[in-house]
């Protein structure tokens, strides 16, 4: 098995006042794509990513198209962007798909921009929270969630020891309370407005699977380690069915990474803002006793 290379994109939460603003001042492809961006968005998001607050970019509808443009524009700038495979942690699996060429461009950023605008809407109409839960176990933290009244769910596996759960507000604080009778280092609901990659974002989902469907996806120039199998994927339908699925399905990103590392992944390299998803591939590699580089 030879070694390969994996570049991974980031999701909702790396966001950061001015972000992609050097990319846009230094590198001619970054301020094309970022401008023909603020086209066909109606909107100027890049006066947003470079200038506006944190509480600005805190929206969903802006930020996630802001993260897709900061890290696909990354890529586009770099002159050996070769990999042998991808993966996105939730909305970054679209930054992954477009960098990989299974959709142009203006197609995934119109993608995107649904998605959002879906998911805010869903937020308003149907209340739900997240929390993170530290220092238990995969396993423990799904029968907290089986055990509570309610809807809550095991939404993101980031790593091990570190899992997002995700649901009704009451079903979510609940799971908490039992995660830290149980020994949880910590369970802290998070800041966000909805239930993210739960059954609570159906409404959603119904409205994406529209335009994923009327959009074109081609075969990806490497394999594309997505959220919901966490295995490799190349068929174009396979991976459009993957992507709708995922937004009312748990973030499988520590058995993606473990995939990755399997398939002879050595190194990695984070493209967008941030760098949450390096720490997270440490700790799993780690756990798995593989030797990786960071680039």
């Amino acid at each position: 098995m030879t070694n390969k290379k994996a570049y991974v994109f980031p999701g909702q939460g790396s966001q950061f006042p001015g972000m992609a603003k050097d990319l846009y001042e230094s590198n001619p492809k970054a301020k094309e794509m970022l401008d023909r961006a603020d086209e066909i968005l109606g909107f100027s998001i890049t006066d947003i990513m470079f200038n506006g607050t944190e509480e600005d970019l805190r929206q969903t509808k802006v930020t996630q198209p802001a993260i897709f443009l900061h890290s696909v524009a990354s890529a586009s700038c770099l002159e050996d962007f070769r990999p042998d495979m991808v993966a996105g942690h939730s909305l970054g699996e679209f930054s992954a798909l477009a960098a990989a060429g299974a959709m142009d461009f203006e197609d995934a950023l119109r993608l995107v921009a649904i998605r959002a605008s879906e998911m805010q809407k869903c937020c308003e109409k149907v209340p739900g929270k997240m929390a993170a839960v530290l220092g238990l176990s995969n396993v423990q933290v799904e029968e907290i969630c089986a055990e509570v009244d309610g809807m809550v769910i095991a939404a993101n596996y980031n790593c091990d020891g570190q899992v997002v759960i995700s649901g009704e507000e009451s079903a979510v604080l609940a799971a908490c309370d039992k995660a830290k009778e149980a020994g949880a280092r910590r369970a802290l609901p998070l800041g966000v407005s909805g239930a993210f990659h739960s059954p609570l974002m159906e409404p959603a989902r119904m409205e994406l699977a529209k335009a994923i469907e009327a959009t074109a996806f081609k075969a990806p120039s490497c394999p594309v380690y997505q959220n919901v199998t966490a295995r490799a994927e190349t068929d174009p339908q396979t991976i459009k069915a993957n992507l709708l699925a995922q937004l009312t399905s748990p973030v499988k990103w520590t058995q993606s990474v473990r995939s990755m590392l399997a398939d002879g992944a050595v190194e990695f390299k984070e493209l967008g803002p941030g760098t949450v998803l390096q720490g997270l591939i440490k700790r799993i590699a780690a756990a798995e006793g593989k030797e990786i580089t960071i680039a």
